[in-house]
């Protein structure tokens, strides 16, 4: 442990040190200078680390100046490296040349703060979420940005990667589609059938979400996290509590440790069975589809039944859980369990052995392990490319320290894997939730929390269904919402479709997509 810590250290000697204002119970932080904040990268990379995410920060109400941090992470262990960037001088070294990821992320930071990264691959600086049509010198996460002003709306254009050549033609899809879901822009450049680039526009869902946390209590907060991405309103709203509670050393009681982790699996089980459905249904087979999305159903009734609400929004707080299960609760579980998955296998075993399918899911969008590692990505993405990597393993909390759930990995790397880590993710969140069920503790669901110091910042992860969720709070002057860092799994994984469609053909990409089926929402904040 401290493995990333110590090689930062060593390596830099003492030009880089121990942040303060990070709380005990995060992670650690550290600073560095900021010509050499590019050489963290190539010292991370070395040292086999990935970069989880990257974000900038406004501390002028602490009268300091600007800061770019970046999260590294290695197995069990995260790092956050911070570089403070002048007012007069806004620019930072890019990490991009090493950590593929940063290639968005410090687009994102130029479109929001208004930091530039130097060296950035390729010199690709178009604006990320912030669309082309707002003013130049709009930067929405400084804290001269009034969140309520009405801005101008400029003609801008965005300029695509273009590929040239006899036979090569572009496909326009979106942002608009046939289908009830969000805006995305993706951009194909083809010749017949087979398709040679695609380039993702997204960012119309943009809704200012991380400013908006400046204007909230901290108790609000947590509503707010949980509508960041409404599939995951559970481990949104997680991440933000436990960030919260490292920020003031709280404790949640045993038993709303014990609800937080069933809420978890089964906000799991209810996308996951959605997704099987979806995958089956572009594939041209609407039986599997009506039949997962019935299983679905089931479980947001049993949601609503025992928890109150079909998706668990606003039942995960600061302190532990808004709700409680009843005296019967355990009980109809198992009852809806018993149901649930004698279905599900008898559906399961049909979707296997049908020919049909498994002919177009098999070597179809393949994301090879290496290209899977580059990019940094998370979830049943990263676990169908053979990539080991689950919060709920690495980064364990109460209970799952105690439960670990039993990781899936696959090696073919393709739509088959995506759904198949599904099914078995399925089938060990049933066990999970009937082990915590029979050791479910008795006592309170939540506990007052201390109120949050000023100039403290901490950080958590939680494996959500879709992969590992980041969020790093930070305290202004008053113990106030200063900043709200937030990284959905879809920040890496989108970057991941694009190279998975490769070598496939047009009519293919639904199938890819849905495969991923990353959040719109959850990416453009």
């Amino acid at each position: 442990m401290n493995s990333l810590r110590n090689t930062i250290m060593t390596h830099f000697g003492t030009t880089a040190s121990l942040c303060l204002g990070t709380c005990p119970s995060s992670v650690p932080q550290i600073l560095v200078p900021r010509e050499q904040f590019e050489d963290v990268g190539w010292v991370m990379k070395k040292a086999s680390a990935r970069l989880a995410a990257e974000w900038g920060v406004d501390e002028t109400l602490l009268g300091r100046q600007y800061a770019v941090l970046a999260c590294f992470a290695q197995d069990a262990e995260y790092l956050l490296v911070r570089c403070d960037v002048p007012l007069d001088d806004p620019a930072f070294p890019s990490l991009s040349k090493k950590h593929p990821p940063a290639f968005r992320f410090e687009r994102q930071i130029l479109s929001l703060l208004g930091l530039t990264p130097t060296g950035h691959v390729h010199s690709d600086l178009r604006p990320w979420i912030k669309h082309e049509d707002w003013p130049p010198d709009a930067w929405p996460l400084r804290k001269s940005f009034a969140a309520g002003q009405q801005m101008s709306r400029v003609e801008g254009e965005y300029k695509w990667v273009r590929a040239e050549g006899e036979g090569v033609y572009e496909i326009p899809v979106g942002p608009v589609h046939a289908g009830i879901i969000e805006p995305g822009h993706f951009r194909f450049q083809a010749m017949g059938e087979d398709i040679l680039n695609l380039e993702e526009r997204l960012g119309y869902t943009h809704k200012g979400i991380e400013k908006r946390f400046e204007q909230l209590s901290w108790k609000d907060g947590a509503r707010l996290a949980g509508r960041v991405s409404g599939d995951s309103t559970v481990a949104h709203a997680l991440t933000y509590c436990r960030a919260v509670e490292a920020l003031v050393e709280g404790n949640v009681p045993p038993r709303a440790a014990w609800l937080r982790a069933i809420m978890l699996e089964r906000e799991r089980i209810a996308n996951h069975l959605g997704d099987i459905g979806a995958i089956a249904n572009d594939a041209a087979f609407a039986f599997f589809f009506y039949q997962f999305m019935l299983l679905k159903e089931h479980v947001l009734r049993g949601n609503k039944r025992l928890f109150g609400h079909r998706y668990l929004m606003d039942r995960i707080v600061p302190g532990g859980v808004a709700v409680d299960l009843s005296a019967d609760g355990p009980s109809l579980i198992e009852e809806e369990i018993i149901s649930l998955l004698a279905e599900f296998e008898r559906i399961v075993k049909i979707y296997d052995l049908n020919a049909s399918l498994d002919d177009r899911l098999r070597g179809t969008g393949i994301l090879p392990a290496e290209t899977a590692r580059e990019l940094g990505t998370v979830g049943f993405v990263a676990r169908a490319s053979g990539q080991p990597l689950d919060c709920r393993l690495q980064a364990p909390f109460s209970p799952y320290d105690r439960f670990p759930p039993r990781m899936t990995v696959l090696n073919s790397c393709d739509v088959h894997a995506r759904a198949w880590v599904r099914i078995e993710e399925i089938r060990d969140s049933i066990r999970l939730i009937r082990e915590l069920l029979a050791t479910l503790p008795t006592g309170e669901t939540s506990a007052p929390l201390k109120d949050v110091p000023p100039d403290q910042s901490a950080f958590a992860v939680v494996e959500g269904w879709r992969g590992e969720i980041v969020y790093w709070l930070h305290s202004g002057p008053e113990g106030e919402i200063n900043r709200c860092a937030i990284r959905d799994p879809s920040s890496v994984n989108w970057l991941a479709l694009e190279q998975a469609i490769h070598g496939n053909i047009v009519p293919d990409f639904p199938l890819c997509n849905k495969s991923f089926n990353q959040s719109y929402s959850g990416h453009d904040l």
